[in-house]
């Protein structure tokens, strides 16, 4: 299997399958498509169906977006138990992640994701509170259940959808819980995790429409793109 996957530093669509490749050893090798840079849209309308990342190349079946891939891999792995083995839990775990994929535009605006930069005090908490507030809900509601370290207990795709949501409270410093806290944590100690994060810290480039200055100078406060 080839992923086709984004700049690491900001492509928070393309970590979420890639984690979840890397984390339940799966076997598969990844290849960067610019996001930025002369005539990087074409070259990915040449190799994905919706002109985005992720891709996942399995033979001749060509998958785009990312809850497809992560379905496609527990469906063909199911010994791997990507989705957590309890009936229960699994019906939570995808709406959980259903969720986080069509919802917290505020924060993916106004925050994005990018895992090189520190940037502590240049998000408005007044534009992402609402969000922030149901992160804090869901979170809190399964770490209890489960007892943690992650949503449900060991990782599964639920934690792999949420991870890109660790990386923007730790590098905007967004106030959360000591239990959110914890489980920021726990993305970050993830070995698949810090993985990524070091390929990302020497990525050469630069996506100027993901940088926090540029956002926030092309974008009116409170305005969600």
């Amino acid at each position: 299997m080839k992923l086709l996957i984004g700049n690491r530093n900001y492509s928070s669509w393309s970590l979420r399958p890639w984690l979840v490749l890397r984390h339940f050893d799966l076997p598969f090798e990844d290849e960067v498509l610019m996001l930025s840079g002369e005539g990087w849209r074409d070259v990915l309308a040449a190799r994905s169906p919706t002109g985005k990342v992720p891709v996942l190349i399995d033979e001749d079946l060509v998958i785009p977006e990312t809850l497809a891939i992560i379905e496609y891999l527990a469906d063909k792995f199911p010994e791997k138990q990507i989705w957590p083995a309890d009936r229960r839990d699994r019906a939570l775990a995808r709406s959980a992640a259903s969720e986080m994929h069509a919802s917290f535009t505020a924060l993916r605006s106004n925050a994005p994701m990018n895992l090189r930069s520190s940037h502590p005090g240049k998000v408005d908490s007044d534009l992402v509170r609402q969000d922030l507030h149901r992160i804090e809900q869901l979170w809190g509601e399964f770490l209890s259940r489960s007892g943690g370290p992650f949503l449900f207990g060991s990782f599964s795709a639920a934690d792999a959808m949420f991870a890109p949501v660790a990386t923007r409270i730790r590098t905007y410093a967004l106030p959360i819980s000591d239990t959110a806290a914890g489980y920021v944590e726990a993305i970050y100690s993830l070995p698949a995790f810090q993985d990524w994060l070091a390929l990302a810290r020497h990525e050469p480039w630069i996506v100027d429409n993901d940088e926090i200055d540029v956002i926030q100078g092309r974008i009116a406060p409170g305005t969600i793109a």
